[in-house]
């Protein structure tokens, strides 16, 4: 008699793992979420902004190979008066107008290699760059897939207290005929009153947190949710034991190479500011051709090349501080290597322990829920006998109401804890996951400006 309604009511709308078949073929998947936060999430796109700027530093650095020109250009007006004593002694004067256009290049033939580590620094820096894309990648699509169950279980929850709202106004009702014929207590009235009270402020609350987690599915993802389809977790691409995960962490997590990569960049510097001890050599040719710079001369055209050698002795120590303190820099990235070293380990162990615990609370909470659809069948029955009071049957529904809500969330860990896995291991990207999108070759761009001698137009046309 009481509540009799529940199990058929809600049982379909709290496990969306097993929703597939009630959405359209226009039904979103976690993988077209993923492509679609890939390809269009702002903060994403910023990143790779970031590295194609990175990559001009490769074609600054390779500049100190190339040659220098620059075109000079004077005219004027001067007015002269002189006297000459040779031979006889005679007066030049009035007015006249110099100009000149002049070319002079200039080419460094050896500056303490400074030119070859700093190219080779900004291609370091420039690898270091993609390491922390890859790593914004990954965040990108852990988020978009954190969202996306969050998404599917709060409305699942929501679905859930709006089932047991409405079986508790059921259950009400029948109280409130049971007391009229005197079958029951006005305290099981006030009991049925005060639980379905609780559940209209637990359905409020689902509807808020769900309302919360759809904005910032539109913020990550880039699209207001709809019709989403269960999703699945990524075991499959997962190492076999947590050893063989956390060695492939230490490896692949792209935290731990671009440090790797920042070590070879502090360890270049060192050499560029120790490239500041040593001689310098550099060829200049010059050209010029003058008119009227004298009010006796009306042309005049001189040519030049000198090669140059400049030995520095002392410059006042700050170069020996820039040594100093490049190395204490390159001292302080080893350390940071070690610090990521042991957090990327860190985070895969916590990671695969979520994960096995994940596991764990979906079979728990699987035998909970049907446990406690037995106590609750079993109790209905036993009050329509009189053997169990309306109390007994708020409390059985409300426990299975709880069994399910834990289902329904263990079930989102489990999936969540998937991807934090793959992501601890550095291979959370659309080439593992097999997404239907064409992948971010920051390559390209890196190729298209390397060796650019002129002009100022991205490849990109802006």
């Amino acid at each position: 008699m009481f509540g009799g309604r529940f199990l058929g009511g809600a049982t379909t709308a709290v496990v969306f793992l097993g929703q597939v078949a009630a959405f359209p073929a226009c039904a979103e998947t976690m993988e077209s979420a993923l492509r679609r936060a890939y390809q269009s999430n702002p903060q994403l796109n910023a990143q790779r902004a970031l590295v194609r700027a990175t990559d001009e530093n490769v074609p600054q650095a390779l500049a100190g190979y190339r040659p220098k020109a620059a075109v000079t250009m004077s005219g004027g007006y001067s007015y002269t008066s002189e006297l000459s004593n040779f031979g006889r002694p005679k007066v030049f004067q009035g007015p006249n107008s110099p100009h000149a256009i002049g070319l002079t290049v200039s080419q460094t033939l050896y500056n303490g290699n400074q030119t070859a580590n700093k190219t080779r620094a900004a291609e370091n820096q420039v690898l270091g760059a993609r390491e922390s894309l890859r790593l914004m990648e990954q965040s990108v699509l852990l988020a978009a897939a954190t969202i996306y169950m969050d998404y599917l279980r709060d409305a699942a929850v929501l679905e859930v207290q709006r089932s047991n709202t409405k079986v508790l106004e059921v259950t009400l009702r029948q109280t409130r005929e049971r007391y009229a014929a005197g079958l029951v207590t006005p305290t099981d009235v006030a009991q049925s009153e005060a639980q379905l009270a609780a559940a209209k402020s637990q359905e409020l609350s689902a509807e808020s947190t769900l309302t919360t987690t759809r904005a910032n599915f539109r913020r990550i993802i880039g699209n207001e949710p709809a019709n989403l389809k269960p999703a699945s977790p990524v075991d499959r691409y997962l190492p076999a034991t947590v050893r063989d995960a956390t060695n492939l962490a230490l490896v692949e997590n792209p935290s731990v190479t671009a440090a790797m990569y920042g070590i070879d960049v502090s360890f270049l510097t060192v050499k560029i500011n120790e490239g500041a001890l040593l001689p310098t050599v550099t060829l200049q040719a010059a050209t010029q051709k003058s008119w009227q710079q004298t009010i006796i001369q009306t042309k005049q055209f001189t040519a030049s090349a000198t090669a140059q050698a400049t030995v520095p002795i002392y410059q006042g120590g700050a170069e020996y501080s820039l040594i100093r303190q490049s190395k204490e820099t390159l001292e302080q990235q080893r350390l940071i290597l070690e610090q990521v070293r042991d957090q990327a380990r860190a985070d895969l162990v916590t990671a695969w322990g979520q994960l096995a615990a994940g596991k764990a609370q979906v079979a728990a909470a699987q035998s909970q829920v049907a446990a406690s659809e037995l106590a609750y069948l079993g109790t209905t029955k036993e009050a329509q006998v009189g053997q169990r009071t309306v109390i007994d049957i708020l409390n059985a529904q409300q426990t299975l109401v709880n069994a399910r809500v834990a289902l329904v969330t263990a079930q989102h860990d489990r999936v969540v804890a998937s991807y934090a896995v793959l992501n601890a291991i550095g291979r959370l990207s659309p080439e593992v996951l097999h997404l239907p999108t064409m992948t971010y070759d920051p390559s390209v761009h890196y190729q298209q400006v390397r060796d650019n001698w002129v002009g100022v137009r991205t490849p990109g046309g802006r």
